[in-house]
């Protein structure tokens, strides 16, 4: 097989479409078309359905994109690293990373990592969802609490933990009556119960969610404007707690928030995936609540 022809492949796959192909590598779009046309004669098989302007992979291609793909990049990726002596960090670095930790802390340790490694082009997307790490040219992925997936090999590099909070000024509420809350979300009705453990012991408070946010950064600051109570993790509001802002109420009940950095576990681990480690590391050297509170607010 040809790899020439198998690279450009992937390239046309990965960007799905030889158009886009060509102007995100600067390659003509004939020639990447010419090249898969002789690659699927010589496998006798159609690697695309070309239809109008959509171009998708085959059942075949598909099949051949995912084989070859993390293949493709470990032959780069050592090829690269014996060029480069195998130590420094260089060439491109996609990262895909859940919304608080982006908002809150990611532009920052991004621009300390580009500042040590200029060398590296460095790509962070910012998603809640499970991406494909092959099929979208993930590097490497930081996850909240991810499942299981034994093609994965990762580690937690921080934990974080629930605690239910409000403005000091939220006042209580009659016998019986639920408090008002800020959620992420979408609300649920009828008032739902929210347990907790205080000095004194386990307790529950019934709210009644009056304001629904999509990100827990807006719930914070809707809750330090006396809104409702709101359940944040703890290094997104431990500032607020220390000068007043905002009160605790509680530990909320349940698993710890744990940050995770994953990556294939097929893959050569290589020298930028290594140095953004290292860089995580020297960041967060004990993976607490408090050094992450403290390195936003730094």
């Amino acid at each position: 097989m040809d790899l020439l022809a198998l690279a450009d492949f992937n390239l046309v796959a990965r960007h799905e479409g030889f158009g886009r192909a060509a102007r995100a590598t600067g390659r003509p779009k004939a020639t990447l078309s010419r090249r898969v046309s002789e690659l699927e004669a010589s496998l006798d098989l159609r690697l695309f359905e070309r239809g109008g302007r959509a171009l998708k992979l085959t059942e075949e291609g598909r099949a051949l994109f995912e084989r070859t793909a993390v293949l493709l990049t470990d032959l780069q990726e050592t090829a690269s690293a014996i060029a480069s002596g195998g130590h420094r960090p260089r060439g491109r670095l996609r990262i895909s990373a859940p919304l608080l930790f982006s908002q809150t802390a990611m532009g920052k340790l991004a621009a300390g990592f580009a500042l040590k490694h200029p060398e590296v082009r460095l790509e962070v997307t910012t998603e809640d969802r499970a991406v494909d790490m092959v099929e979208e040219a993930f590097d490497l992925v930081i996850r909240v609490n991810p499942e299981p997936d034994d093609s994965l090999v990762g580690r937690i590099f921080l934990r974080d933990r629930l605690v239910v909070v409000a403005s000091p000024t939220l006042r209580a509420q009659g016998a019986g009556s639920p408090f008002p809350a800020v959620v992420r979300g979408a609300a649920t009705r009828p008032p739902e119960t929210w347990r907790m453990t205080t000095k004194e012991g386990e307790t529950s408070i019934l709210v009644d969610p009056m304001l629904s946010l999509s990100s827990l950064v807006m719930v914070r600051d809707a809750a330090r404007m006396g809104v409702g109570v709101a359940r944040l993790p703890i290094s997104l509001v431990s500032h607020d707690l220390t000068s007043g802002r905002l009160a605790l109420w509680g530990d909320v009940d349940g698993p710890e928030i744990a940050l995770w950095t994953l990556y294939p576990s097929r893959r050569l681990l290589s020298a930028r995936v290594s140095a953004f480690l290292d860089h995580l590391k020297d960041a967060f050297p004990k993976g607490t609540p408090d050094e992450l509170a403290n390195y936003v607010e730094a």
